[in-house]
């Protein structure tokens, strides 16, 4: 039996142009992206938003923008495509929107929790940091560094603990 177009067309991803070349940093960066989707994405698993978010980054990356933006940004809507969402804007145990002016912890499977004092081995994050991520405002070097840290631990849990080979390039 013959297959029609639209039916092949949902089967398969195809080049569609126009995007420049990445090198140096943003190459690497892109490698970064590329191997996050093909990690945590089932094979031939729609995701029309996702990849308008993934040629976003890409158009910015090769143009020059902040790769540390590009990438928690990416990051972020990469996580909630996949279902992982996660609410920055409230405590999780009190119900309460997040104070700018408090400290916090998230708890992988069960969200942002206030915390004073002693952290354990989770990192903090203020209060700022986290509705700064909800509101996908990247503007602040302190978001940036700890959207970093809360990303990659996030991340981390969702690849089952396997390494990232961009990461290891990255490094060397």
């Amino acid at each position: 039996p013959t297959r029609r177009s639209s039916d092949l067309d949902a089967l398969r991803a195809e080049w569609q142009g126009g995007l420049p070349l990445l090198g140096g940093r943003a190459l690497l960066c892109g490698y970064y992206l590329n191997e996050l989707l093909i990690r945590l994405l089932p094979r031939e698993d729609p995701h029309q938003a996702l990849f308008g978010h993934y040629g976003e980054a890409l158009r910015a990356l090769s143009s020059g923008g902040d790769a540390q933006r590009v990438l928690r940004r990416f990051e972020l809507a990469l996580l909630q495509e996949l279902g992982y969402g996660i609410d920055l804007s409230v405590d999780a145990d009190s119900g309460e929107p997040v104070k700018a002016g408090e400290s916090y912890v998230f708890i992988i499977e069960r969200g942002v929790l206030r915390v004073e004092g002693d952290s354990g081995d989770l990192p903090v994050l203020s209060g700022r940091t986290l509705l700064a991520l909800a509101a996908g405002d990247f503007s602040s070097a302190e978001t940036l560094a700890q959207g970093k840290v809360l990303l990659r631990r996030l991340i981390n849990h969702y690849l089952g603990g396997q390494p990232l080979q961009s990461r290891r390039v990255f490094t060397e």
